[in-house]
């Protein structure tokens, strides 16, 4: 992978010292209202009730600066927390009638605000920069997005199967037996290798890599929620996935693949795998494939 220059890291820095100014982030009466941006915020994402542990993942919070924000916009009537009722351990926060009234009007003022910024501009340079501000959140997300190997029995490795097995049942003509997952086992320790991509704290990817023979490992069960699809990040669980068979001295990578998942067909022939015969009887298989790891140049290939 490419490092990061100096002059990318300057000019995101610099983009970003001029928008917190521009939007008021430094003000304590974010868009003329009485509070700063983060109490804005924080009200804003309340909606229609949340739990305290749900909005400190959501935000990124500290949980004592978002348990002190909570208590003052408690304080000002803005908000009610109260036990939820299913379970005692969480915190719930609410909006009151007050706090419902100060979002609405946090949004009128929101909305003026980027109204008025975009009326300076002609229809052109309007969709130039919403387009631009599209791919920057596009390609945020995407940096944001980590991909952590977990052990195959790990909750959210199983969390993740059980969706990516619900999203095939859908997808396929023949539904999906969720018996084809591989097992914990399989892909943990000596055996292989499983990785979970993680948004904010919340599953939303993931990968397997399993050792077919000797110097020979299959990937299995590549898979993205909707919710992160056309970010990018499936090639990433692949670049992970192959780095992770670099270490492990494998000299090439196999797959298989359903007829009806032409978009991962198009994504493993761009990634330099080729079509091979079929080399497991694999019900679901319609088309097999292989990339071959070995000679220098096979970790930067595997960086993608």
């Amino acid at each position: 992978m490419t490092p990061v220059t100096t002059e990318h890291v300057a000019r995101f820095r610099s983009f970003n010292r001029y928008l917190t100014r521009r939007i008021g982030v430094l003000d304590d009466h974010y868009l003329g209202q009485d509070r700063p941006l983060g109490e804005a915020r924080l009200l804003f994402e309340v909606g229609e009730g949340a739990s305290l542990r749900e909005l400190r993942s959501r935000l990124g919070l500290d949980a004592g600066y978002l348990s002190r924000m909570a208590k003052t916009l408690q304080a000002q009537g803005m908000v009610r927390i109260s036990v939820h009722r299913d379970d005692s351990r969480l915190r719930v926060i609410e909006l009151t009638p007050a706090g419902r009234a100060e979002v609405e009007e946090q949004n009128r003022r929101a909305d003026a605000f980027a109204a008025g910024l975009l009326d300076q501009l002609t229809a052109d340079q309007r969709t130039r920069l919403t387009e631009a501000m599209g791919t920057a959140q596009h390609l945020l997300r995407l940096a944001g997005i980590t991909v952590v190997r977990v052990d195959g029995a790990h909750p959210d490795a199983r969390a993740c199967l059980d969706a990516y097995a619900a999203d095939l049942d859908a997808r396929f003509p023949e539904g999906f037996d969720k018996a084809d997952l591989v097992r914990p086992e399989e892909v943990s320790g000596d055996a292989g290798a499983f990785f979970v991509a993680y948004e904010e704290g919340r599953p939303v990817g993931c990968g397997a890599l399993r050792r077919l023979e000797p110097r020979i490992g299959e990937l299995r069960h590549v898979w993205v929620h909707p919710d992160a699809r056309r970010l990018g990040l499936a090639r990433r669980i692949l670049a992970a996935l192959e780095e992770e068979a670099v270490v492990r001295d494998l000299a090439a990578l196999r797959l298989d693949t359903h007829a009806s998942l032409t978009e991962a067909q198009t994504m493993y022939r761009a990634c330099g795998y080729r079509e091979i015969p079929r080399y497991v009887e694999h019900v679901y298989g319609d088309y097999w494939f292989e990339k071959r790891l070995t000679g220098p140049a096979r970790r930067g290939s595997a960086s993608g």
